[in-house]
């Protein structure tokens, strides 16, 4: 099986590599690994703390635990590795890190390469990512591998008859902190006891996030006297929804795609005609007319700060692979619209059930929602609360992976 899976990850990568002919994203993937040995040629010896994240939203998941490890060690260095660069091209910068790159291919060679290179004394790893050569040189080398933020479900291969492979590479891990009991026991039922219910790091990043806000004198000379939807990560069909629901004169939409290229943005001043700017072509001293009702936020970085305008959240990917972020918002008090696809995320549910988030499968019944949080301010106030509460009611995973693992 070993031998399959490497020649699938060479199959992969000549996918990707003729891709990256025409798609920009596949072009970063496939330029950010190569030559990666010859970016760090002289490491010292020194044990480095090693952290992995798939894409930007683990990074931004599992910045506590990053940010702890830092004050708690200041003198550690701190490798962390991106599968996406969706992750990388953002944060290659970060303070939380000494050395920031792509995860390189995964083969036996490049991570005892990795090993020798960055010589980690233990590897954490967010949410998930399994890789069966990194994962097994690293047990072999007997660098502890911990899995934080991790959450399982019935229909993952683990847990089928023909899984054995891929329950082979969860055999080489030392801990899991796992978000929720569900996920503790589908590892229980093939065998592995190796695991802490420690919650979800997310609570704890987007609850400092609320803590630390930024100020956008643009936006709230934007809302002023009025009262703001914000839209976060959302694609067409999201947004063909929002254009199709006759906001009253007291409210105003705000939308931060989940794609900023140019088509993209045209695309979306097409949808809304005269009734939007970018917010690129925004200063202070802009003057805003009467029928301008809605700013496209062309840029990333501000979505999670830009919740603490608005009144309501509207969260985006409903309607394709899932929904994104929900806490960044719920973290702010706003109650929570999202699409259908938000079953494998486990705040979604909870914040129906404690009626601080809303789903909805089609237009009538979209409309049927905006109106009541817009018509009826106690029942949105009460929604926005009840999903506050929720995010400060489930902080705390951090603590208890630093107490474990340090």
């Amino acid at each position: 099986m070993p031998v399959i899976y490497h020649i699938g990850i060479k199959i992969y990568y000549f996918f990707i590599l003729v891709i990256s002919l025409f798609n920009t994203k596949a072009k970063h993937w496939i330029k950010g690994r190569r030559d990666w040995r010859d970016m760090f040629p002289e490491i010292s010896d020194n044990p480095k703390i090693w952290f992995h994240f798939a894409s930007l939203g683990e990074f931004e998941q599992g910045k506590p635990l990053l940010q702890a490890i830092r004050k708690k060690y200041p003198k550690k260095k701190i490798v962390i590795t991106f599968f996406s660069p969706s992750g990388y091209v953002i944060r290659k910068n970060s303070p939380l890190g000494d050395y920031i790159l792509y995860l390189p291919v995964d083969t036996h060679k490049n991570a005892e390469d990795f090993i020798r290179i960055f010589n980690p004394e233990l590897a954490i790893f967010n949410k998930y990512e399994y890789w069966y050569f990194f994962y097994k040189s690293l047990n072999q080398h007997e660098i502890p591998i911990y899995i934080t933020s991790s959450i399982f479900r019935e229909n993952q291969v683990f847990f089928k008859w023909y899984g054995s492979f891929n329950r082979k590479i969860l055999s080489y891990v030392t801990h899991f902190f796992v978000q929720n009991k569900k996920s503790g026991e589908l590892l229980e039922s093939i065998g592995l006891k190796n695991f802490t219910l420690s919650g979800d790091t997310r609570f704890d990043s987007v609850l400092d996030l609320a803590k630390n806000k930024k100020e956008f004198p643009i936006i709230q000379k934007f809302k002023g006297a009025k009262k703001l939807i914000i839209a976060g990560s959302t694609w067409p069909e999201d947004e063909k929804l929002l254009a199709n629901y006759h906001f009253n004169d007291d409210w105003k939409l705000i939308i931060a795609p989940h794609e900023i290229s140019e088509s993209k943005i045209l695309d979306l001043e097409r949808l809304f005609e005269n009734k939007s700017l970018r917010y690129s072509k925004l200063d202070n001293g802009f003057e805003f007319k009467s029928n301008i009702k809605i700013i496209i936020i062309d840029n990333i970085g501000m979505l999670s700060s830009l919740y603490n305008y608005g009144e309501i959240a509207y969260i985006g990917g409903g309607f394709g692979a899932g929904i994104h972020n929900t806490l960044e918002a719920a973290a702010w008090g706003l109650p929570v619209i999202f699409g259908p696809n938000y079953h494998k995320f486990q705040e979604a549910k909870d914040l129906i059930e404690l009626k601080g988030g809303y789903s909805f499968q089609h237009q009538p019944e979209l409309n049927a929602i905006l109106d009541k949080l817009i018509h009826h301010e106690d029942i949105r106030l009460n929604s926005g609360k009840n999903a506050a509460s929720y995010v400060k009611n489930n902080t705390g995973a951090t603590e208890i992976i630093m107490n474990a693992i340090f």
